[in-house]
């Protein structure tokens, strides 16, 4: 799309919102985050998520960033999750608020088309399941259960609570070496966002890869579902992680 023909398609509210932000600001955490608060005026509770560009080349396995972490004030929004499990680890995940749990009998609905797995946001498995699920990763593609992303786990009650408490988030950089991820809602204290926001800065860092050289937080910002993005100074986000 040419650059004229973007223009047409940004929203009036969008462009007013817009100019309530300097792009070429660099605020520190916490306003950056009541800015975005200020601007979020949709008629319903906008997510608000960060993007952080990371200082790692994603082609090579080694600087490859993935994982899970607990945000202190969750995300605001519940998930579905189907879990394969049997025995008392079936029962714990069903005690904990999983949206379908089964073992051999769910794999069979799947290979056979009769389970709509699509409808679930996350997969989840034990570890002594992912031999028969295994043979689904054509089809789970990205959602097959995978230990690096904390959804392949021995204490599988846990997993599911934090999951259905909104509590935990994955995260995975993409092509570009940006990690995206959820840190809550608009309707969230500032101070919560703030908490949150830290919390996935700190799992970054602790998950740099050795092999990354320069600057490992590049590009930090943060927005609204319908908003324009705000951009936080790299070195007082992490100052944040480091002081907290």
């Amino acid at each position: 799309m040419r650059k004229q023909d973007r223009k047409k398609v940004i929203s009036k509210r969008f462009q007013e919102l817009a100019k309530k932000v300097n792009p070429d600001d660099l605020l520190e955490p916490t306003a950056a985050i009541e800015l975005v608060k200020s601007i979020a005026n949709t008629k319903f509770d906008e997510t608000v998520d960060a993007a952080i560009n990371l200082g790692v080349d994603p082609r090579h396995g080694d600087q490859m960033v993935r994982g899970v972490t607990t945000l202190p004030h969750g995300t605001g929004k519940s998930r579905k999750v189907l879990v394969f499990a049997k025995g008392q680890k079936a029962a714990d995940a069903e005690a904990a608020g999983a949206d379908l749990v089964g073992a051999e009998e769910l794999i069979e609905q799947v290979q056979k088309d009769q389970l709509d797995w699509k409808q679930y946001d996350l997969i989840l498995a034990t570890p002594d399941m992912m031999g028969q699920v295994g043979r689904l990763g054509a089809t789970f593609k990205q959602k097959m259960p995978n230990p690096k992303a904390g959804t392949v786990s021995p204490n599988i009650g846990q997993a599911v609570n934090d999951i259905k408490k909104a509590t935990r988030i994955e995260y995975r950089v993409d092509k570009a070496g940006i990690i995206h991820a959820p840190i809550g809602k608009a309707s969230f204290t500032t101070e919560q966002l703030s908490e949150n926001f830290a919390a996935l800065v700190d799992a970054l860092v602790k998950a740099k890869p050795t092999s990354s050289k320069g600057r490992y937080l590049r590009k930090v910002s943060v927005s609204t579902t319908m908003g324009p993005s705000v951009t936080i100074d790299p070195l007082r986000a992490q100052t944040v992680v480091l002081v907290k």
